[in-house]
């Protein structure tokens, strides 16, 4: 069985097809930066892209994933290192505190940038609104949302 995880094409053992994509991703394929919280889907902490939409990976089996394109938190940030916009702005507006949940908001916001380049509070309030951080760092993950928008349409 094939992922296709950052753009790399993974063989996965077809063992592993009924276990989440979250386990195979952390524990199996070394990528720890999707985070196992609630495991029923109703953190974020576990999201990542699955054919350019957020996913729960702690719901989806290997086998759903199988052949299609994953990108996780690890697949953001350039070939050379160069942070995406995303996580820049959150390094430089010192959105984590206990940093668990940031790999899901950095996701969920990404998936909100790709439809909405210009959101405003109420956008941003309802696109992240599935996403829970118990350091309660709401503000400044808004503030650094709106921050990473404006680089990327400058980009543009």
């Amino acid at each position: 069985m094939k992922l296709n995880i950052n753009g790399v094409e993974r063989q996965v053992a077809t063992d592993w097809q009924d276990e989440t994509l979250l386990t195979v991703l952390r524990d199996h394929l070394g990528l720890p930066g999707t985070r196992f919280s609630c495991g029923i889907g109703q953190c974020g902490a576990c999201l990542v892209h699955v054919e350019g939409s957020p996913v729960s990976s702690c719901l989806m089996s290997v086998k759903q994933a199988a052949d299609k394109n994953i990108l996780t938190i690890e697949g953001l940030a350039a070939d050379d290192g160069t942070l995406h916009p995303l996580q820049q702005a959150w390094i430089d507006e010192n959105v984590p505190q206990c940093g668990y949940c940031q790999s899901g908001q950095i996701m969920q916001a990404l998936a909100l940038l790709e439809t909405t380049p210009d959101p405003d509070d109420a956008d941003i309030d309802q696109a992240m609104n599935g996403n829970l951080c118990r350091c309660g760092t709401y503000d400044r993950i808004r503030k650094s949302i709106k921050k990473a928008a404006i680089v990327m349409r400058e980009a543009n």
